[in-house]
């Protein structure tokens, strides 16, 4: 892929499973068995046998290596197999990594899987607790001392600076709360299941880290989510409709840090969202106006704001009125807020149920859906499509 030019992926490969364990707190079984659910439950979906699958993709962090989840799943012989880092940044990465292997024929069938207990095991939201001294945790040691731990607080900074640089108010990022809870209520897979809220409801939820309240902040799960990807030959022998991938993209701006790039020109917009964006416009020839539905990475409110605004569906500060006026359906499975924090995995499932019409907030006719990945790291993002084109 070149930052300068389109790439020839596109249209090359397809999601034809998805798969996932319930959503909950606590799973009560180990992140494996989580994982090896999620696959078996994905390749069901997409009528494939564990004897099918020769690739498998994962998170760089993820307690299941590729090679005791293809044991314990009953997955033979592997000729690909890889991780993504970043966090929930590799959540599209995953996908775009098993279309490059199926397109070049370096596997036939890849299984991108994410699983873990982030509830009742290891919390992201805790913050830091120790660190080994690396390259990589230089730039932490930079905030760290000043009680800057949590990914809240390094959220936080931008979202101050959001708010002053446009003149808003913390309740603006309500919107994307209201809208997630309000998906979520009618997703019987969601946590937050019959549990809507208003934007009342967000204003009087306590502080987290000003200006980010309870309800800015996506929740912590336990589960998996499995997705399979083949060629689009393939694809339309398998029973379910394919996914089509019409663009895969990853992206890291300059100044690049691990949520803490407080050194970069402005802290109002998500530089290494825009290199996925532009990718992905350049490679799918699509714009804005061509999506149907936006299921975008929603670990934290201010940051979907930012996202629509990189992309193009807005100005910078106008996306907070874009969300209330319901320009773009939002995150339709209910998000990390309201369905589950898996990474963002769910999402791309949920993006593939728009395409085959089988959402529980389908929206009619949805023909395009773009998924976007973590933010404020290195990220991703997908464009998925109908078989037609």
């Amino acid at each position: 892929m070149s930052l300068r030019s389109a790439d020839s992926l596109g249209g090359r490969a397809a999601i034809v499973g998805i798969g996932a364990t319930e959503f909950s707190k606590d799973s009560g079984r180990s992140e494996l068995k989580l994982a090896v659910e999620a696959v078996q439950a994905a390749l069901d979906d997409a009528g494939l046998t564990p004897a099918d699958v020769d690739g498998l993709v994962t998170f760089t962090m993820d307690t299941s290596p590729e090679i005791t989840v293809a044991q314990a799943a009953g997955i033979g012989e592997l000729s690909f197999f890889s991780r993504i880092h970043y966090g929930g940044g590799a959540a599209c990465a995953t996908v775009q990594q098993a279309a490059l292997a199926v397109a070049s024929g370096v596997a036939d069938v890849v299984v991108c899987y994410r699983a873990f207990n982030e509830r009742s095991g290891r919390r992201f939201g805790s913050g830091v607790q120790h660190r080994e001294p690396t390259a990589e945790g230089t730039a932490l040691g930079w905030n760290l001392p000043f009680g800057l731990l949590t990914p809240a607080s390094w959220v936080a900074m931008a979202a101050q600076r959001y708010l002053h640089t446009y003149n808003l108010t913390p309740e603006v990022f309500g919107h994307v709360a209201v809208t997630d809870r309000r998906h979520a209520a009618r997703n019987p897979a969601a946590y937050f299941y019959e549990k809507p809220i208003t934007l009342a409801d967000h204003a009087a939820s306590r502080w987290i880290v000003e200006p980010l309240r309870l309800l800015d902040c996506c929740q912590e799960t336990d589960g998996g989510q499995a997705i399979v990807v083949t060629g689009a030959e393939r694809a339309r022998d398998l029973p379910r409709p394919p996914a089509v991938i019409v663009a895969a993209a990853q992206g890291a701006g300059r100044a690049q840090e691990q949520m803490t790039s407080f050194y970069r020109d402005g802290l109002t917009g998500l530089p290494e969202t825009d290199v996925v964006a532009r990718q992905l416009w350049r490679t799918s020839g699509l714009a804005p106006s061509d999506i149907d539905v936006g299921i975008l990475y929603d670990h934290f409110t201010p940051f979907v704001l930012m996202q629509l605004e990189e992309f193009g569906f807005c100005g910078p500060g106008e996306a907070a009125d874009f969300v209330a006026d319901d320009a773009l359906p939002l995150n339709t499975h209910g998000g990390q807020l309201g369905e589950a924090y898996l990474h963002g995995m769910n999402g791309i499932a949920e993006a593939v149920r728009q395409i085959r019409d089988t959402s529980v907030n389908q929206v009619p006719g949805a023909a395009r859906t773009l998924v976007t990945a973590g933010t404020g790291v290195p990220t991703s993002g997908l464009i998925l499509g109908t078989d037609g084109g």
